[in-house]
């Protein structure tokens, strides 16, 4: 008797939020290929068909959990207008702010995520895909380094807060992106004449 095979396109995706609700609820150290497959209820050679070994898993769940500051930032810099550093400084911080306040434990699980690059060297260029897309969406409003200046520091900002327990000050974050945006060569207008 031949088995068919149950056609589930979206299994490998229900993996990687598995993955991302283990490790929220114990930390990455939880994430192994046995409890991810607990949690999706897929069969334990699914997960391993999938992912091969747990730092492609792990690869997989900071692609994903990278879109959350990532998308805020993405999204909310529409409202920067063009109002020069203090405008788009004070639209940084505010988006800061709200992801910063949203669910501690999602912020906290995409920076353990993001820093388990540290050990884990195959997680090192999706960290760097982070910092790229975000430098990406802010180069347009400044230049390139000015814009992996502010990332740097959103990154110092979010540990601080994350690290020390401490509150979000939108009005430090504000001025602190303000004078890293000051830094920043004048960018040439674009001119009408034809």
């Amino acid at each position: 008797m031949t088995r068919t095979r149950r056609y589930d396109p979206e299994r490998r995706d229900r993996i990687v939020d598995a993955a991302l609700r283990v490790a929220h609820d114990g930390g990455i150290a939880g994430i192994t290929h046995r409890t991810v497959a607990a949690e999706a209820d897929v069969p334990l050679g699914s997960t391993t068909y999938h992912f091969g070994s747990l730092d492609e898993l792990l690869v997989a769940a900071l692609r994903k959990a990278n879109e959350g500051l990532g998308r805020v930032l993405r999204d909310g810099l529409g409202d920067a207008g063009d109002g020069g550093g203090d405008e788009l400084a004070a639209t940084l911080a505010r988006l800061l702010g709200e992801w910063l306040g949203g669910e501690r434990a999602r912020v906290e699980l995409e920076y353990e995520l993001y820093l388990a690059a540290l050990r884990r060297p195959a997680l090192r260029p999706v960290a760097a895909e982070w910092a790229d897309t975000v430098t990406a969406a802010l180069a347009p409003r400044t230049d390139p380094v000015t814009a992996r200046a502010v990332v740097a520091l959103v990154d110092g900002v979010c540990l601080q807060v994350l690290l020390t327990d401490g509150t979000y000050d939108e009005e430090f974050a504000r001025e602190m992106l303000a004078r890293v945006l000051a830094g920043a060569p004048e960018r040439p207008t674009r001119s009408t004449a034809t």
